[in-house]
C-alpha cells in the first residue's frame, strides 16, 4: 500500500510539473500572439487553468515531503506525549477540513457538468474540465492527510521525517 500511495503522490507531482510547463507555454503563446496575428485566443484562461491545476495537484506531494508550513516552535516546546497529542489533533482537523474541501470540489465539478457551465472568456471551455484537477488534488490531499494521521496513530513517523528531511 505504501508504494501505491507514494506513486500517487509522485504522479500528481509530475502532473503538476507538466501543468507548470503548460502555464509557461500558454504565457509564451500569448506573448507571441500579441506580436503576430496568430489564432491563439484564450491563452490567458488556459494559463490560469494550468496554474490552478499545478497548485492543487502538488498539495499532497508537498505535504508528504514535509514542505508545508509548520509552526514547530510550539511542537519543540512540548514533550513527546504533548507533541504527539497536538499532532494527532491537528491532523484530525486537517483530515476533516481536507475531506470537506475534496467533497465540495467534487460536487462543484459535478454541478458544472450537470449545468453545462462554460467559461465566460473567448475559449468557452466547459468548466468541469479544469475543475477536475482541483477535485483530484484535494482528494489526494485528503488521502495524504489520512495517511499521515494513520501513521501518527500507529506511532510511526512518515518516511520523509524519518530520513531527516
Amino acid at each position: 500500500m505504501r508504494r501505491v500511495l507514494d506513486a500517487l503522490y509522485d504522479g500528481a507531482a509530475v502532473l503538476a510539473a507538466l501543468c507548470m510547463i503548460g502555464t509557461l507555454a500558454m504565457v509564451l503563446g500569448s506573448v507571441i500572439d500579441r506580436f503576430h496575428t496568430l489564432p491563439l485566443r484564450g491563452m490567458d484562461a488556459y494559463a490560469g487553468y494550468c496554474m490552478a491545476a499545478a497548485a492543487f495537484l502538488s498539495l499532497a506531494h508537498t505535504l508528504k515531503r514535509g514542505e508545508h508550513i509548520r509552526v514547530t516552535l510550539v511542537l519543540n516546546a512540548l514533550g513527546t506525549q504533548g507533541r504527539r497529542a497536538l499532532q494527532l489533533w491537528s491532523l484530525s482537523v486537517a483530515v476533516g477540513l481536507s475531506g470537506l474541501f475534496a467533497f465540495y470540489s467534487a460536487r462543484l465539478v459535478w454541478q458544472s457538468h450537470a449545468f453545462h457551465d462554460i467559461s465566460t472568456g473567448i475559449d468557452a471551455t466547459p468548466l468541469w474540465i479544469p475543475q477536475l484537477a482541483m477535485a483530484a488534488g484535494t482528494l489526494l490531499l485528503f488521502v495524504a492527510f489520512v495517511d499521515e494521521w494513520w501513521l501518527t496513530v500507529r506511532g510511526r513517523a512518515s518516511q520523509v521525517r524519518e530520513a531527516g528531511v
